[in-house]
């Protein structure tokens, strides 16, 4: 049975750090999202997924405040996302971290003037001081000390990503929206992504909501997958969805690839 996008109640008293519900995002006439409801819950890792066009970057967008919802409410750290304005949405901002599919640097900018960027904006905090910080992020991701001296076009995708990561990671977030964090990576490369997001979330006590396409990752590190079906979602863990009786389910996960993804991380 499904309540509330879900097919089972997986809070076990967990506090929800993103709430939607009742959502609905259209352009013009076309609508694309309606009466959507789902929940994340503190410390977990969630796989957004979905057919061409059932809008899973239009979701993450507005989550993130980039479009607003037409309907519905989106509450993210408890605080309703539609009433913030001015430096109380700065703050929110400032709780929150999102790489974008191509990364999004500037690329006129080091690695470490990106990783900068958020900090100047929101922590007020002196130069010496932020170049420290930029330093230890970009350890953190994995990279090598003078990463932070080159510009993006310097580094392969692999690098452009952690670098995107430890910009995204710059201010402490609570909660990580990632964009298909493993497209274009070979399947070395994606793997070690994916530890490297998994083991941030278990040290850092991240909660992150991850849009991708790739069954190996969300086998490899989600904790529970929401499926954009019929303009509204459903959530549950791989197991449950297995289970799940609807057309583009049963194509997805019990095809090919999602067999040999289940194989694999046996």
């Amino acid at each position: 049975m499904v309540e509330g996008g879900q097919l089972v109640d997986h809070s076990n008293g967990r506090e929800v750090v993103l709430r939607l519900r009742g959502v609905r995002t259209q352009f013009g006439s076309n609508i694309i999202h309606d009466k959507l409801d789902f929940d994340v819950f503190r410390g977990e890792i969630v796989g957004l997924v979905g057919g061409s066009g059932t809008g899973k970057s239009v979701l993450l967008r507005t989550i993130i405040g980039l479009n607003r919802a037409s309907r519905g409410t989106i509450e993210m750290l408890g605080v309703d996302t539609g009433s913030l304005h001015g430096q109380a949405e700065r703050d929110m901002q400032a709780r929150t971290g999102v790489q974008f599919q191509d990364g999004a640097l500037f690329s006129s900018l080091t690695v470490s003037e990106n990783i900068i960027v958020p900090l100047r904006e929101h922590a007020g905090l002196d130069e010496e001081m932020m170049r420290d910080i930029a330093a230890l992020k970009i350890a953190l991701v994995g990279l090598p000390p003078d990463t932070g001296g080159k510009k993006p076009s310097e580094l392969s995708g692999g690098m452009r990503k952690r670098a995107s990561l430890a910009r995204a990671l710059a201010l402490d977030a609570e909660l990580l929206f990632l964009d298909e964090p493993t497209a274009g990576l070979d399947p070395i490369g994606a793997a070690h992504y994916d530890e490297l997001v998994r083991g941030l979330c278990q040290s850092l006590g991240l909660t992150v909501l991850m849009v991708t396409h790739d069954l190996d990752s969300l086998n490899a590190i989600c904790d529970r997958i929401a499926v954009l079906l019929d303009k509204r979602v459903v959530v549950g863990t791989m197991a449950e969805l297995l289970q799940y009786d609807h057309p583009w389910v049963r194509e997805y996960f019990h095809g090919p690839r999602g067999r040999a993804a289940r194989q694999e991380r046996k």
